[in-house]
């Protein structure tokens, strides 16, 4: 049974797992729009999440001492990506300050041809509804 088993396996050892979330994570944070599988759109959506709702929190606390803390923990969960971090820090978090959460949108494309793999095209949302 997988009693308290979290996350998917992806048909990957433990390392090419963490090396392919981290890839997809940095992905999303630059290009602000992937496509790939459902099943990989899934498994990086909430951590992206997260860290963009750690880095709003770190802005919004009085001490800065806090914003430092989350800072080199966001660079660490991004394999030490200094740039994606500091575009967490500076375009990401002050875009969704108002937000309270859902900063992603997932648009199923259909089956891909090779594999029939579902694809999707994951993206950030932008700063207006309306784009």
């Amino acid at each position: 049974m997988r009693h308290q088993v979290a996350g998917k396996k992806l048909g990957r050892d433990f390392d090419h797992r963490k090396s392919l979330r981290r890839n997809l994570m940095c992905a999303l944070i630059e290009h602000e729009r992937i496509k790939t599988t459902d099943a990989k759109a899934d498994a990086i959506r909430s951590e992206v999440e997260k860290l963009i709702t750690k880095a709003k929190r770190a802005l919004a606390h009085p001490d800065p001492n806090r914003a430092i803390h989350v800072r080199r923990i966001i660079r660490a969960r991004l394999g030490n990506n200094q740039v994606m971090m500091h575009k967490i820090f500076d375009e990401l978090a002050p875009r969704y300050a108002e937000r309270p959460g859902g900063y992603t949108r997932r648009y199923k494309l259909g089956p891909r041809k090779g594999d029939g793999a579902m694809m999707v095209l994951l993206e950030l949302l932008p700063e207006n509804e309306e784009e």
